[in-house]
């Protein structure tokens, strides 16, 4: 059985693809196939719309305090289904939606994204990962190389018109120096900087 869908706490995660740009040195796939006690998030097939939406349909979404879309993969990748299953939550429930995503939409479908979601989304959480674009790729490892970082500031500052809340994250796996300038690129583009901890 796939899981498209799994709780942490009182939260609903959509997982909507296992595929990604990136290859973080400190990504959960490296430590299992699953997240928090979570069962395996490995997908057989990537789910259509409708197949994550039938999913949804199963949980009366009122009862969670967000629904998050972040799973084995980066959501982005799969943004017809992203934007179509964010549609049929904010039909039925006015819980809040948050988008864990690397803020490399862009790069990964040549175009502009962020706008394409708009009134879809509540809080969009962007990977900073580091201070500058050769420690960002070092450690994110991106598939698009070094324009990368740029293409995720820019997204970043898109999606700061466009949604009610967006935070940057670093995970603690980074140097203290590292993160002191992850923080000064974050106040630099007045969104705030969220330190994450890293879990085996």
């Amino acid at each position: 059985m796939m899981n498209i869908t799994y709780t942490i706490g009182n939260s609903l995660y959509v997982n909507l693809t296992n595929k990604c740009p990136c290859a973080c040195v400190f990504c959960i796939r490296n430590n299992g196939d699953g997240a928090y006690g979570s069962d395996s998030l490995w997908l057989d097939h990537t789910p259509a719309a409708d197949e994550a939406i039938a999913d949804l349909k199963k949980y009366d979404l009122n009862q969670f305090d967000e629904v998050v879309y972040c799973g084995f993969g980066e959501p982005t990748e799969a943004l017809d289904a992203l934007i179509a299953t964010a549609k049929y939550i904010r039909s039925v429930s006015g819980v809040k939606i948050r988008l864990n995503t690397n803020g490399l939409s862009d790069l990964i479908h040549g175009k502009p994204t962020a706008e394409l979601l708009r009134g879809l989304l509540d809080e969009v959480s962007i990977s900073l990962n580091a201070g500058s674009a050769a420690e960002y790729c070092r450690v994110t490892q991106p598939a698009f190389g070094e324009k990368s970082y740029d293409a995720m500031l820019k997204f970043a500052r898109e999606a700061k018109e466009i949604f009610p809340e967006v935070v940057f994250t670093v995970v603690d796996v980074i140097s203290p120096t590292e993160i002191a300038r992850a923080q000064e690129v974050a106040d630099r583009e007045g969104i705030p900087l969220r330190v994450r901890t890293y879990t085996e």
